[in-house]
């Protein structure tokens, strides 16, 4: 570029509204987090996080059925922390992006680490490889999430949920411990496939029920009253084995709907703002998202992948 071009009215609006737009996207990032964060769901999802790493410790430690709890603490302030922030209004990005770091480690490295000291040891490195192919399919999961929130349907998952995968987990500890089996070699030839099939199910595209759609003021048959009944009346009575089948009853619900004919429905392109308005059912806006990030050469600016 010449001196004459870079000092042109043109250039120089181009830059003005570049920097405008640079100083906007900080106001958003920093004004947040100079007002603080809610303390109500953001100290719900650490103690999560905290019963995660707990729950990993245990695990190194050898005390398996503590490690199993965590990891039930941990799933039970994931449930509670994203409702509180509803119910009190103090839903965030923040507080998005923080459960999701939070999940990482307490649905993901938790579990693979209390399955890796339980069982996998004995396979040696293919012990290593399986448990870290477990953390790197919850990693996935949650990301394709958190991209495709908003455009998928509410009453289905698109693949196993990580809280899913890793409560079968702590659900197979516990279901191990009630029985009081002693038999190395036979937990490890039912961990390590059962440990690869929910890392694959994470990552795929398999429809799994959502229970976030369910009205709890809405009148339920008296059969599903009943049938719930029964789940509370054996929780009470046989906590870990009754876990365990919740568990494995909502890892297979997933291949089972699918089986029934059911699928996902076709997610919408995750697109950023600039190349949506660029579109075909967009036209119109293609030249006004342009001037909003300084881009009036005409061209579409790149894809950014997460």
């Amino acid at each position: 570029m010449s001196r004459s071009e870079k000092y042109s009215p043109g250039a120089q609006a181009r830059m003005r509204l570049i920097s405008g737009r640079l100083k906007e996207q900080q106001r958003r990032v920093v004004e947040p987090l100079r007002r603080g964060v809610f303390l109500a769901p953001a100290t719900i999802t650490s103690l999560g996080l905290l019963s995660g790493f707990f729950g990993l410790v245990s695990a190194i430690n050898s005390h398996f059925e503590l490690a199993a709890a965590m990891i039930l603490i941990a799933f039970i302030c994931d449930g509670l922390d994203g409702r509180v922030a509803r119910l009190s209004r103090t839903s965030s990005q923040f507080g998005v992006e923080y459960d999701s770091l939070s999940d990482v480690v307490a649905f993901g490295v938790a579990p693979a680490g209390i399955a890796y000291c339980w069982s996998l040891k004995l396979l040696g490195p293919w012990g290593v490889v399986i448990a870290g192919m477990f953390v790197i399919c919850a990693a996935l999961r949650l990301a394709r999430f958190n991209v495709q929130t908003g455009s998928s349907d509410k009453r289905r998952f698109v693949g196993l949920p990580v809280p899913g995968a890793a409560a079968m987990i702590a659900g197979s500890v516990l279901a191990y411990s009630y029985f009081e089996f002693e038999s190395p070699r036979a937990l490890v030839t039912v961990m390590a496939p059962l440990t690869i099939a929910l890392a694959f199910l994470m990552i795929s595209r398999v429809p799994y029920p959502s229970f976030k759609t369910v009205n709890l003021r809405a009148r339920a048959p008296v059969e599903l009253v009943a049938v719930m009944l029964l789940a509370l009346a054996f929780l009470f009575a046989m906590p870990q084995f009754t876990f365990f089948m919740l568990a494995a009853a909502y890892v297979a619900s997933g291949p089972y709907l699918m089986l029934m004919g059911e699928r996902p429905q076709t997610l919408a392109p995750v697109l950023g703002p600039e190349v949506a308005a660029q579109s075909p059912a967009n036209p119109g806006r293609s030249r006004s998202a342009a001037r909003a990030t300084g881009d009036l050469s005409g061209n579409p600016p790149p894809l950014q992948v997460r």
